[in-house]
């Protein structure tokens, strides 16, 4: 029955865009950090198309006043989910305005405290969410300008869609106004606030790019923003169409939903991906920057006019993602990349029943098999066709929505190619197309020698080692050689030792980390050779190899804690983590291991991203370190946003409580929690 209701809403969405045109709003918007609530006055502009009775504006549990048609007061019913304007509308222009006030439950977050100089306020409007906040529209197929005006404290940067066009500060408050000059769907419409320092950069043909980050991460500017100019040149080039519009900005925030969001001129990422050069190897923003970035054509410029054509969008964005990295990284990096994407589809294709065309389809189907079908049409009409095709597309549907003939349309107007059996073949079945990915990848060295690898990889060791060595010994590229080193993990490791030697011997950060995550065994000689892992610039490896040699190896210990006593990690705190929860499991190491137990919580605590506070938990609960606080930290990470990080506090007291002390203690801390948390307790408690 909801299936159905949700279906009848969009349907009558998708009538009222016939009848009545929205073209521009503008909102004059005030927050509260501490009630976390918005209010704002908004103003509509619109155009009546044929006569109705009634106009419907999305805005979910909020209230509203003094509501005008034209400013004169008209009749309006509220039903929590839609402001409905009553009124016999005629053809012709009008004005619609009022003010309203929201407590959002989704869509508008608050991060930090003003209290604790920590606040970020940001928004998250993907799908149909951003009517929890402003009164907008959940059809994409409604297009309009958006204009907005916020006023903040003075030491808080507000960022907003479009240009700003004024900044005035008075009485310790600033307002912002920005303004957008094109018109965009409501789920694009952003706002960010944060003490952020801002950088900007310009591009080849003069579009500026404001890049912000928080200011303790100054030093981390120049790798968390590596390649953007170049990549943005190479993006608008490659295209064939100018970038929508006048700025583009990029803004890292705490605890964000998704790796990015490409809000209209002004995307929004996750803060994990702010990184040091070292973190840089591990976890870059490289990709995550191309594919928003290439979003605000495929996306934001044009939209998809329903779920079943979404693929034009993220299928898209993929795509365009790989070949920007092609450009910096080179044809092996792409290739590689291709061939591993292929194996999850052909994977995921056992089981998997839902096409890409089909609203349903998983973000495998939408994303790097839409990006697949992108690549084999691009190889199959060649280089100069597969442009032209896009460029008319974009110019043809700019700032309207789309469907998959319509770009099908323009391909068969620059070449002979057979759209509706590619559609057949890649849209419309699940199964993929083996043959043909195999053809494309034998094009390049690096995956001819995958696929190599592949038709080997259930051969005895003795049969296939004089071939893994000749690899591991050339100059072939780092993802044959990872290849190679994963083949050999279940092996003995007596037979595998001289490849193992030769696969350290390459001095290669991703292959040498091939190595440590192959082997959690290290046998007594190879423990030497195996250390040397701990020196290696990347996070990631250290991580892995102080845990396998910690584990190990117990009479070393010490010395393996000392030697990363001072390590930190990426801002996620990972080798921090768990140096102290290593520290806390060894005996007589470190006499005052109350400071270490305090600092381990502390980071398991709400002072901290989720990220953090999830790796300080799962290493407290792992070492058995569990006292009250850990378990209210626990118990507060299942009222999160995130939610992963939410399951992840459900799941870990579930399985607490098949301990009887564990209810016991669960029971005890219950009166100290707050409203939000007791509700959540008791919910996994009435489980039992």
């Amino acid at each position: 029955m909801k299936y159905l209701f949700l279906l009848l809403s969009s349907l009558a969405f998708a009538q009222q865009t016939k009848f009545v045109d929205f073209k521009s709003v503008s909102g004059q918007l005030t927050l509260a950090a501490k009630d976390k609530s918005v209010a704002g006055a908004v103003h509509y502009s619109l155009e009546v198309l044929k006569p109705i009775d009634t106009i419907k504006i999305d805005a979910q549990n909020m209230s509203f006043i003094d509501v005008k048609l034209n400013d004169k007061v008209v009749s309006f019913i509220n039903t929590t989910k839609q402001l409905q304007i009553i009124f016999p509308f005629k053809n012709g222009k009008n004005e619609i305005s009022f003010i309203y006030k929201a407590t959002p439950k989704q869509a508008l977050y608050f991060v930090g405290s003003e209290s604790a100089d920590d606040l970020q306020i940001w928004t998250q409007g993907q799908g149909r969410y951003t009517s929890n906040w402003f009164p907008s529209f959940d059809d994409v197929n409604e297009k309009m300008i958006f204009n907005i005006n916020l006023a903040y404290n003075q030491e808080y940067q507000v960022i907003s869609n479009g240009m700003l066009t004024n900044k005035t500060t008075s009485h310790n408050m600033t307002l912002w106004q920005y303004k957008m000059e094109k018109p965009m769907s409501s789920y694009l419409l952003m706002l960010a606030i944060g003490k952020f320092d801002k950088h900007t950069e310009k591009t080849k043909y003069g579009t500026e790019l404001e890049l912000y980050l928080e200011h303790k991460d100054a030093d981390r500017y120049e790798p968390t923003y590596r390649y953007s100019v170049r990549m943005f040149d190479f993006l608008e080039k490659e295209i064939g169409v100018k970038y929508p519009w006048k700025v583009y900005k990029q803004i890292p925030v705490r605890d964000f939903l998704y790796a990015g969001m490409e809000n209209t001129s002004a995307t929004l990422f996750s803060s994990r991906y702010v990184v040091d050069s070292t973190g840089f190897e591990d976890r870059n923003y490289t990709n995550v920057n191309a594919h928003e970035l290439a979003h605000q054509w495929f996306g934001d410029l044009i939209t998809a006019e329903s779920g079943k054509h979404h693929w034009l969008q993220e299928g898209f964005a993929t795509y365009y993602a790989s070949l920007a990295e092609r450009e910096i990284y080179g044809d092996d990096y792409f290739y590689s990349k291709l061939y591993e994407t292929a194996q999850q589809i052909k994977y995921a294709s056992r089981t998997d029943t839902i096409p890409i065309l089909n609203e349903k389809a998983s973000s495998l189907s939408f994303y790097q098999k839409g990006a697949w079908a992108l690549f084999v049409l691009h190889e199959a009409i060649g280089d100069k066709a597969f442009k032209k095709a896009v460029r008319n597309y974009l110019e043809k549907y700019s700032f309207q929505t789309v469907k998959t003939q319509d770009f099908f349309d323009e391909v068969n107007k620059v070449s002979n190619f057979d759209t509706n059996k590619f559609s057949k073949v890649w849209l419309e079945s699940t199964v993929f197309s083996t043959e043909k990915a195999n053809d494309l990848l034998n094009k390049n060295k690096t995956t001819q020698l995958l696929l190599e690898l592949d038709k080997i990889k259930k051969k005895p060791l003795s049969e296939k080692a004089v071939f893994m060595a000749d690899i591991l010994q050339s100059h072939v590229y780092y993802t044959v050689k990872e290849a190679v080193v994963n083949q050999l993990k279940n092996e003995n490791f007596e037979a595998k030792n001289q490849l193992l030697e030769l696969a350290l011997a390459t001095n290669d950060v991703q292959v040498r980390q091939a190595v440590a995550t192959t082997n959690s065994k290290i046998p007594e000689d190879f423990r030497k050779q195996y250390e040397r892992l701990l020196n290696d610039k990347s996070y990631q490896t250290q991580e892995i190899a102080l845990f396998y040699l910690w584990n190990n190896f117990p009479e070393e210990r010490f010395v393996y804690l000392e030697l990363s006593k001072d390590w930190i990690g990426f801002n996620d705190y990972n080798l921090r983590t768990l140096w102290l929860s290593q520290a806390l499991s060894t005996p007589g190491y470190e006499a005052n291991k109350t400071a270490l137990i305090a600092e381990l919580i502390n980071y398991s605590s709400p002072n901290y991203e989720a990220i953090t506070r999830q790796k300080a938990l799962e290493k407290l609960i792992g070492f058995q370190l569990i006292n009250d606080a850990v378990l209210k930290n626990l118990v507060n990470a299942t009222t999160h946003h995130m939610w992963q990080f939410s399951k992840f506090g459900r799941d870990n007291i579930r399985k607490l409580l098949k301990d009887k002390e564990m209810v016991l203690s669960f029971e005890r801390i219950l009166p100290q929690l707050d409203e939000k948390e007791q509700f959540q307790l008791n919910r996994l408690l009435k489980e039992l």
